[in-house]
């Protein structure tokens, strides 16, 4: 048995004799003789030619690699893969988005057990990638550091700056004969310039942000462009850092606590971040079982401002928040205003606080950060709705910019593509509330973003007179008055099942309630002959993430506690 307390788990796959045929095998993918008694170290890279968010990983890997290798380990890479919301929204396909973090998960940790890997650097890119890996990493509870892929540089035309939600938002505008085909086919070509995930504050940056915030990524990881030098240092940086971390002992589970998750979401309010941010903090949260509940967000949320002027609802692209400094200064900030618990423990063997202490504050001119004082939003703009349509929960994105409050008349549908094809085709008035149902987690399955709505919505120019509520979820890229992750969704058997054309419903975000202005006698009535649909995928792996799902507002996990007594 090994005495070096770094090869915890590699011992047992190469030491003695009886494992000649393991080394026989690792031989073969390269390794020395002197590689056996070295910590391995599994490089989960996300890497493939799916998605421009991903693209570029498996070079970011080779440099976590060779920093793990340079710092007296033994580097494995190894493969997980990664799905592409923004080419697959608005179609069936989406429904394998959320299900992608599930597999991501089960992946990194199926490898990372199998094969005995001691440490572990995880490399993420596209939106579930990030939370994918944090799920394994928090289940395997090995020393481990995670580095983000980095933010794509903004497209351009003329002097507009571009980004994926642009071409989203101009298919709405083409359809109200806003621009013509030609406009349309330049925003198309230049929106997307190279390597790196979508440019704003949706939902790859803000998961970047949570986990730098939560002290899994090592400090300015989640504010660097994908195609820059700090990228190359921040991957080999982690390689080296989790050698450390192995001497240490310290792993995520020291790391990813309760006031960490506070932290976290703390840095998403002030950022203005997505709302898939609540749905994947409570499920990393589960992973690690730290208890956390979608209350949570509304009681730090009366106490943090907003004050990030970003994409979609703001006017500034990550690419230019890098450019002042990333979210270090923010983080300082907040962490002197009694806002961010500096005491949790970080991957760099560090407090918060001592991340911090010679962070220096963003330039005097720059218009992307407000002081706290001066916010664009007093209070969160994530905002947990409840009441006779939402009795576990419902999650709203309020800028403020929206309003708080709106009254209107449903417009039912059954699913997204419907409720897309009646924004393109004019079939939404003013004072309408679209109502998509039947996309949860399980009755999806699989939950998908409606991105392609709420875009057509504004590219309509009806983001100021309508809203839409679903029990499906919102990509980062949505603004406009939305509401989304209504539970307990429509194929539960929730309320939202028995909403009819015109019947008429209130969003408040002060008072914080979701009200569906029927009688309950009528309601009843409805229930009595409502039939839940037929399962849409009776096998395969939506058939299967349906079978196992939790309620969004439990964070869509597939891995509860089972009882097997």
């Amino acid at each position: 048995m090994t005495t070096d307390k770094r090869r915890e788990f590699s011992s047992s796959i190469v030491d003695g004799m009886q494992r000649a045929p393991s080394r026989a095998m690792l031989h073969a993918v390269g390794f020395s003789d002197a590689d056996f008694s070295k910590p391995q170290i599994g490089i989960a890279s996300t890497w493939s030619m799916v998605t421009p968010c991903n693209m570029h990983i498996d070079a970011l890997a080779k440099d976590a690699a060779a920093g793990v290798d340079q710092s007296g380990g033994k580097a494995v890479i190894f493969n997980t893969i990664t799905i592409s919301d923004g080419i697959s929204m608005g179609t069936e396909g989406m429904k394998y988005s959320l299900v992608s973090r599930e597999v991501i998960a089960d992946s990194i940790e199926t490898v990372v057990g199998c094969q005995g890997f001691d440490g572990i650097v995880a490399i993420g890119g596209c939106d579930k990638n990030m939370p994918g890996c944090l799920i394994a990493l928090a289940r395997l509870n090995r020393p481990a550091v995670f580095v983000y892929g980095g933010t794509i540089l903004p497209g351009c035309l003329g002097d507009q700056k571009l980004d994926i939600v642009s071409v989203f938002e101009a298919v709405g505008a083409r359809a109200n004969h806003r621009i013509g085909d030609a406009e349309l086919k330049e925003i198309e070509t230049r929106a997307i310039p190279g390597p790196g995930s979508c440019g704003g504050m949706y939902t790859a940056n803000t998961m970047a942000s949570a986990i730098e915030a939560l002290g899994m990524s090592l400090p300015g990881s989640s504010a660097q462009a994908a195609v820059s030098p700090d990228k190359v240092t921040d991957c080999q940086r982690a390689g080296s850092q989790v050698l450390k971390l192995l001497e240490l002992g310290l792993r995520p589970r020291d790391i990813m606590t309760r006031q960490a998750f506070e932290n976290a979401i703390t840095v998403v309010i002030a950022l203005g971040g997505s709302t898939n941010a609540v749905l994947h903090l409570l499920a990393m949260a589960h992973a690690v079982e730290v208890p956390l509940e979608l209350d949570d967000f509304t009681r730090i949320g009366k106490r943090v401002p907003v004050v990030a002027d970003l994409k979609p609802s703001g006017r500034y692209s990550m690419a230019e928040l890098v450019e002042i400094g990333g979210i270090l200064p923010l983080m300082k900030t907040l962490l002197d205003q009694g806002l961010l618990h500096g005491d949790c423990i970080t991957v760099t063997g560090q407090t918060l606080a001592e991340n911090l202490a010679s962070v220096s504050p963003y330039p005097a001119d720059q218009a992307i950060i407000r002081p706290l004082n001066d916010p664009i939003k007093k209070v969160s703009h994530l905002v947990v709705l409840r009441g006779n349509l939402a009795a576990e929960g419902a999650v709203a994105k309020i800028t403020g910019k929206e309003g708080l409050r709106f009254t209107g008349t449903a417009k039912v549908f059954d699913c997204e593509e419907l409720a897309l094809d009646a924004i393109l085709q004019g079939g939404i008035q003013s004072g309408e509330v679209i109502v998509i149902r039947y996309e949860g987690p399980r009755g999806g399955p699989g939950m998908r973003e409606m991105l392609s709505p709420t875009s057509a919505v504004m590219g309509k120019g009806l983001g100021n007179s309508v809203a839409l509520i679903t029990d499906g979820r919102f990509s980062g890229g949505t603004h406009g008055f939305v509401v989304g992750h209504i539970t307990p969704e429509a194929y539960a058997g929730g309320p939202l099942a028995l909403v009819e054309n015109g019947d008429r419903i209130t969003i408040d975000a002060e008072s914080q309630e979701l009200t569906l202005h029927v009688e309950d006698t009528t309601l009843a009535t409805r229930r009595a002959a409502w039939v839940r649909p037929a399962p849409r995928y009776r096998r395969g792996v939506l058939a299967k993430y349906a079978s196992h799902v939790s309620s969004a507002s439990e964070g869509a996990v597939t891995d509860k506690q089972l009882d097997l007594d």
